[in-house]
């Protein structure tokens, strides 16, 4: 009975070598069922970037605010997409941890015939490649962006708020709002998370 069992160790041995996808998954109630070696890892660099120098007094263990957030919407999207296929072409996006080496995470729903209650919520999460950080210029030239509305999404690239944006860029917080309204509709985004997707993704 002992050779599955060293089978099995070989390919645990196997699986660890290579850095795949952090894998979260909860309940509705936002309860941790299961947390995979990777999702730690990048868990503690979102949490690193979202606290600063606080990131040692940040409770360990403790979900960044970014992958809680998307858990939110799941459980919003879980109140309308009650079956499994309504999930198999939707998936909700955000970028997260540090602008230079950002982590993406995908959000699904697993629904049940219970109730949203006894749903799961799954997460991956991984780095995106170099190649695919945030490239102003090409996303300037690919979603016809005009200067000011460039700089405005490398400032929400850094995760600055409104407030922070005007006052960086010396405009008001209305007119930073009329900005992101014209990048989404030239993004085809919906949220400020999605169109740091598509320019991530450009």
């Amino acid at each position: 009975m002992a050779e599955p069992t060293s089978n099995l160790d070989q390919t645990d041995a196997l699986a660890d070598q290579r850095a795949g996808s952090g894998i979260v998954v909860l309940s509705a109630s936002m309860q941790l069922l299961h947390m995979n070696r990777q999702a730690s890892e990048l868990a503690k660099k979102i949490n690193a970037v979202e606290h600063g120098v606080n990131a040692a007094k940040a409770a360990h263990g403790v979900l960044p605010t970014a992958l809680t957030e998307l858990c939110g919407e799941i459980v919003k999207a879980l109140h309308i997409r009650t079956e499994a296929k309504d999930w198999e072409q939707f998936e909700l996006k955000r970028v997260a941890g540090d602008p230079n080496q950002p982590i993406l995470l995908r959000g699904f729903g697993l629904p049940d015939r219970g109730g949203v209650q006894h749903a799961r919520l799954v997460i991956t999460m991984e780095e995106l490649g170099r190649k695919q950080n945030l490239n102003t210029e090409h996303a300037r030239e690919r979603f016809q962006l005009t200067n000011r509305e460039q700089a405005v999404v490398e400032n929400l690239a850094k995760g600055w708020t409104n407030k922070e944006i005007a006052n960086a860029l010396q405009i008001t917080e209305q007119t930073v709002k009329e900005h992101i309204k014209h990048i989404m509709r030239k993004t085809n985004a919906t949220t400020r998370t999605g169109i740091l997707v598509q320019v991530f993704n450009a």
